[in-house]
């Protein structure tokens, strides 16, 4: 298959990992048709991941006052055979922004399941520029919701086979149509340096964003936290797969 053009271009930059393992029962019903779930060193996991999204283009354009957002998102861990390679990939379960156009289009495009809300973050570095705390928020009703990660020290290399790779090193994306098929798409980037989280927190009123049984596991300790440094992106055009 051909490589599709890249629809939306820009930087994914210091992105906050909270990793929770979960029952795969709990997930099976989010699967899109034709992948089966992915696992590591045989648990099943649910990501938060929040992230600055920068320099945003799309079909090579910067839509102005769209260009730098936040994004938080939750994720989980699919695979799909095809003949020759197995696509380890992402399957979203909500993605929250700040402005309704972004959402609008990713839902035009994608279908993917995004949501608009007032968001902010901080950002606190340490002497050569290495993060200490970041945190990704937003409003729900009168309170804000959100993730934080406190880090020190130096970033590192992935380990190979580490659960932090199995996390990172997806580059396919699949998505459930209204219909019940299914669309992939395809993510490049360069692999990332990883700082491990010496303390992580995911707080507020996560059931009004993700439902209440998905909250109930979010109310408690991440099995894993890191903090990645991010790169330059590029999401490809989608295509439906299957029938």
């Amino acid at each position: 298959m051909s490589e599709r053009a890249a629809f939306l271009t820009g930087e994914w930059r210091d992105l906050a990992m909270l990793n929770y393992r979960v029952d795969p029962a709990l997930l099976l019903p989010y699967v899109p048709r034709g992948t089966t779930l992915d696992a590591w060193g045989g648990a099943t996991y649910l990501s938060v991941v929040g992230f600055m999204f920068r320099r945003t283009r799309v079909l090579g354009v910067p839509v102005p006052w769209h260009r730098t957002f936040e994004e938080v998102n939750l994720r989980f861990y699919v695979r799909r055979e095809v003949p020759g390679e197995t696509r380890r990939a992402v399957t979203f379960i909500r993605e929250i922004v700040p402005r309704r156009a972004i959402a609008l289009v990713a839902r035009l495009a994608y279908h993917e399941p995004y949501v608009a809300r007032p968001m902010r973050h901080s950002l606190e570095r340490a002497s050569g520029h290495a993060p200490m705390r970041v945190s990704y928020e937003w409003r729900q009703g009168a309170a804000w919701s959100g993730l934080a990660v406190e880090c020190r020290g130096p970033s590192r290399e992935i380990e190979a086979g580490s659960e932090e790779e199995f996390i990172t090193e997806h580059y396919w994306g699949y998505t459930r149509q209204r219909d019940g098929g299914t669309v992939e798409y395809r993510v490049t980037h360069p692999r990332w340096r990883v700082w491990t989280a010496e303390r992580a927190t995911l707080g507020g009123d996560l059931e009004a964003v993700y439902g209440k049984e998905l909250a109930a596991v979010l109310a408690g300790a991440p099995s894993s936290a890191f903090l990645a440094d991010g790169s330059e992106i590029a999401v490809h055009l989608p295509r439906r797969v299957g029938k």
